[in-house]
Formats: C-alpha cells, sequence, structure tokens
C-alpha cells in the first residue's frame, strides 16, 4: 500500500500552485507557436520544438516527443493548430508511461526480511538535501512508520545541524556523531540502533559534494559496504535529489552522480521557485530512473510522491 495514500485535493491543489511558474511558461509559449495558424505544419512544429528546448525538457527528450507529433500530423493528414496542446498532453504522458517514471500507487515502504528498510540519500549541496529528508521522514512518521535518521554527511558542520533540527521539528531520533566522523561508521550504528529499535526505516544523509567523482565512489561504495554487514540488502534505496531550478545541470548532476553510485530513485525538488519544471520530463526519459518524489513548496507537506498523470494534467490546466 502506498504511503502517501490516495492524491487529495489539497495535495492537487499544491502540485498546482507549486507548478504555476512552469505552467505559466510553457503555454504562454505553445500558445505563440500557434498565433495565425489553422493546422500543425513544419513551422509550427519547428517553434514547438523550441519551446521544449527552451523549457529544459532537453534535446534528445524534445526530438522524440516532435517525432511522435510529426508522425501523428503525416498519420491524421490534418490537426488543427487548436489541438496541439492537448497532443503534447497526451505525447508527454506516453513517455513518462513508457519510461517508468513514478506513480502515485506504485511505491511502498515495507521492512525487508522484517528489518527496517534503507534509504541512503546523495547529491549534491544546495539542492534541499536535508529538507528532502526531513519532510520524507514526517511523511513516513504520518503513515505510522518508525524512523531513524543517520548524519553520515559529515563534511560540513552545518549538514548535521540542520538534520538535528529536522529531527527535533519531525520528533524522530537521529544518530550522529558530528563534524568530520567517518561517514561510513556514522551509517552503521545509525542501522544498528534502528535495528535496536525495531524501526521500520532509516534515512540516511551522505556528503554532497561532486568535485571528485572518484573520492565520493570511494566514499558511498565504503558506507554501503558497512550497512549490508549490519542489514543484508542495504541501501534498499538510493535516492538522488536534484534542484528542479537548475533546469539542464539539474539532468548533468544526475548523469555524474548515476556514474559514481547506483541510483535507483529521484526526487526533484524547489518546482515551485522556477519556470523549468519541464526538467522532469527528460529527466524521467533519458535517466530511466524512476521521478519518486517532487517538491512543490517550502511546507512540510509540500514534498509529493510523484504522480505522472497529476504532473501532465497539472502542467496543461488552464
Amino acid at each position: 500500500m502506498a504511503f502517501f495514500g490516495l492524491f487529495s485535493k489539497e495535495k492537487k491543489e499544491s502540485l498546482d500552485k507549486g507548478l504555476e511558474k512552469t505552467k505559466q511558461n510553457f503555454l504562454s509559449k505553445i500558445a505563440r507557436t500557434i498565433v495565425g495558424k489553422s493546422r500543425v505544419d513544419d513551422e509550427v512544429l519547428d517553434n514547438l520544438e523550441e519551446v521544449l528546448i527552451t523549457s529544459d525538457v532537453g534535446v534528445e527528450t524534445t526530438l522524440k516527443i516532435i517525432k511522435r507529433i510529426e508522425a501523428r500530423v503525416s498519420r491524421d493528414k490534418v490537426l488543427g493548430a487548436n489541438e496541439l496542446n492537448s497532443i503534447l498532453k497526451e505525447e508527454i504522458a506516453f513517455l513518462l508511461e513508457e519510461n517508468n517514471a513514478s506513480g502515485i500507487n506504485e511505491f511502498s515502504i515495507e521492512k525487508q526480511n522484517g528489518l527496517p528498510y534503507v534509504i541512503m540519500v546523495v547529491g549534491v549541496n544546495g539542492v534541499g538535501k536535508t529538507t528532502t529528508i526531513g519532510k520524507l521522514a514526517h511523511q513516513f512518521k504520518s503513515a505510522g512508520k518508525k524512523v531513524v535518521l543517520g548524519a553520515a554527511d559529515t563534511f560540513r558542520a552545518a549538514a548535521v545541524d540542520q538534520l538535528i533540527i529536522w529531527s527535533e521539528r519531525v520528533g524522530v531520533p537521529i544518530v550522529q556523531q558530528g563534524m568530520g566522523a567517518d561517514p561510513a561508521s556514522v551509517a552503521f550504528d545509525a542501522l544498528q540502533s534502528a535495528k535496536a529499535q525495531n524501526a521500520d526505516v532509516v534515512i540516511i544523509d551522505t556528503a554532497g559534494r561532486l568535485h571528485n567523482k572518484i573520492n565520493l565512489m570511494s566514499e558511498l561504495s565504503k558506507i554501503k559496504r558497512v550497512m549490508e554487514k549490519v542489514i543484508p540488502g542495504a541501501p534498499h534505496e538510493i535516492l538522488l535529489v536534484l534542484d528542479g531550478s537548475t533546469g539542464q545541470n539539474a539532468f548533468e548532476q544526475a548523469k555524474q552522480f548515476s556514474l559514481a553510485t547506483d541510483i535507483n530513485a529521484l526526487a526533484v525538488t524547489k518546482l515551485d521557485g522556477t519556470a523549468k519544471g519541464g526538467v522532469v520530463i527528460g529527466i524521467s526519459d533519458q535517466m530511466k530512473i524512476p521521478v519518486k518524489y517532487i517538491g512543490v513548496g517550502e511546507g512540510i507537506n509540500d514534498l509529493q510522491l510523484f504522480s505522472k498523470k497529476e504532473f501532465v494534467d497539472s502542467l496543461f490546466s488552464e
């Protein structure tokens, strides 16, 4: 059972508000491509290609979408320009479906052989990693799960301090050894503590730096090896947090981190403060890693489980 439950009216309103800047930018650009046009022709498609690329959908994904629309134009002979929004909406929805982007009822958090489910969170500094962990802990706790946090980002004192504040705010225990401690040692202690407390889920923060990929890979590999000694198969989820407001830079970070470790879930944050929400489409298509969460506001409940349908509906709603 998905711990977030059904997509409530409150969450829908939060999503609509969070995507407002992206939506206004996106729809206004599309509207300009069909001014004075009665049907979808080569000029409209050329303009649409530019709209998608400048909306941070990405070149490869844009070309894929345009190719699909060209096939429809060829098959149906005449497509009215006023149909462009609905056609584009359908093709983006199909694309997300094909590429296993997450869905509202597809994920649940359950113990693994009676042991805590382990999430290791990675991402560069400033993307909202610690905030995402705090909001995740809140969501799990609200669903009746027992949560333990591990402050293994010991490279920055502020990272440990921020996570302590979130643990107090949410009301969940935290394992930390302060700045400069061995991250693997913190992870080991966090998992041992989670086992002792019979916790459902443990969330491990890690250092947010990418300036040296070899060192990053070595550190993350060590943390994984140590955790697996405590809980076989851990971490069960490696969640990469990306800042949606950075557009294509977020996509580049996703590629770099995927080379450093085995990411199997994504969280795209800060979508409420940007018009670059189209990056979610490109990342879903190109990375073949499910977007599991999106951040659409600063409130503690504004981290949502990503729903393909709701995202596309909101993006194209007038």
